[in-house]
């Protein structure tokens, strides 16, 4: 709530009546006290008459008076002017103070009402702000309570098509460039501008490798898409994650070779069996892996560390690569998110890849995060070591 807003919920304690509503009440005493007044001279008209025509009743009433008035040596109880006026003075007030009490909680129900067709007409930044107590102090708080819910869910669903507009314009722009590259160099052929069989043969190969970078994103993509859903499943076996990434280290030491790169393995205890699926937790060391070589230029290790502490494990992927800047590690998992601006056919990934990460590893119950210091860019992921079905669709 904003602070402006804060600041009138505290003035306002309770809820002002216009002149109109005072003199309503005002209308509603008089006319209370007239028809109150009334109504006790008719009934003492009534009682008296019916008394005087009846001396049966009238022997025992003078009789009792006499027997109490002896006992208590005292004729206040049978006064008329001690008891019985006071007596129906006493509820005459009382049914005044209901009938005003009665028309001032339908005024207090008018100005919610007020408040509310105000907040419906579209103003959901203001809330009701008087003090009451009883069911209308619960009566404001709920209404209070479902505007904050409206509003959230009304951010929320401007957040999610905001979202997936970044998201179709980020796909068109990436699926674009290389798109246009490959009708570009398709038309030349189609034209025949070419020289020679090799001019043919370059031009074909670029359009190929166009071609698949536009299949990448696309894969890329689809696997975003259909990770980020709460529904999908997860096949968990158990595993032995050290004989994981053993294979991981083998199966990237031909392209870490070519880097000139070292990847190295340390796990403690040697052998750490968990549950998990290890199609999709083998996609996200993939990805940890991929980026590393590719980004990490100047670099020449990279180290998988994997640790039981407690009920889960701590792995870690670490290349001694360049920097990054805090600014960018808070972004790193948002999808799209290039550290570097060029989008090279070298260098330029989908961007993809950590945000797909993120989803594996929030659906097996655990969290990744970055750090980067002076020697090392890592990636440290935490994983229960049972498979928590419940966790993973939450």
């Amino acid at each position: 709530m904003p602070a402006r807003q804060q600041k009138k919920v505290e003035k306002q304690k309770r809820i002002p009546l216009t002149s109109k509503e005072i003199s309503e009440l005002l209308a509603e005493g008089i006319l209370t006290v007239i028809l109150l007044l009334l109504l006790n001279v008719a009934i003492l008209v009534l009682i008296y008459q019916f008394v005087q025509s009846s001396p049966t009743l009238s022997n025992i009433i003078f009789g009792t008076k006499g027997v109490l008035a002896d006992y208590l040596n005292t004729d206040v109880f049978w006064s008329w002017s001690k008891f019985v006026i006071p007596f129906f003075l006493i509820i005459d007030a009382s049914v005044l103070y209901w009938r005003l009490i009665r028309r001032y909680r339908q005024m207090q129900l008018r100005h919610i009402i007020s408040e509310l067709h105000y907040i419906a007409d579209g103003n959901y930044d203001h809330r009701i702000s008087f003090e009451l107590g009883g069911n209308l102090a619960k009566v404001i708080a709920s209404i209070n309570g479902l505007v904050d819910s409206t509003v959230a869910a009304i951010e929320d669903e401007r957040r999610i098509e905001k979202s997936k507009d970044e998201l179709i314009t980020n796909v068109s722009h990436d699926i674009r460039t290389p798109l246009t590259s490959i009708i570009g160099y398709l038309g030349l052929i189609e034209d025949r501008q070419f020289h020679s069989e090799e001019e043919i043969l370059k031009y074909t190969h670029i359009a190929y490798v166009k071609a698949k970078q536009m299949k990448l994103l696309v894969d890329d993509l689809f696997e975003y898409t259909k990770v980020r859903q709460p529904s999908v499943p997860l096949n968990a076996i158990t595993f032995d994650m050290a004989q994981l990434l053993e294979q991981l280290a083998v199966d990237f030491e031909l392209e870490a070779h070519k880097k000139g790169m070292e990847i190295l393995v340390e796990t403690n205890p040697a052998s750490i069996r968990m549950e998990g699926d290890t199609e999709k937790l083998v996609r996200v060391f993939n990805n940890l892996l991929s980026n590393a070589l590719k980004y990490g230029q100047g670099g020449n290790q990279i180290l998988m560390e994997a640790n039981k502490v407690g009920t889960e494990v701590v792995v870690a992927v670490r290349n001694n690569g360049p920097k990054i800047p805090q600014k960018s590690l808070d972004q790193l998992f948002d999808r799209f998110y290039r550290v570097e601006e060029s989008r090279s056919q070298e260098t330029g990934g989908t961007g993809l890849g950590l945000a797909i990460a993120q989803s594996i590893v929030a659906l097996h119950g655990g969290y990744i995060y970055a750090t980067s210091d002076a020697q090392w860019l890592s990636f440290i992921i935490h994983l229960p070591l049972q498979s928590n079905t419940t966790a993973a669709e939450a």
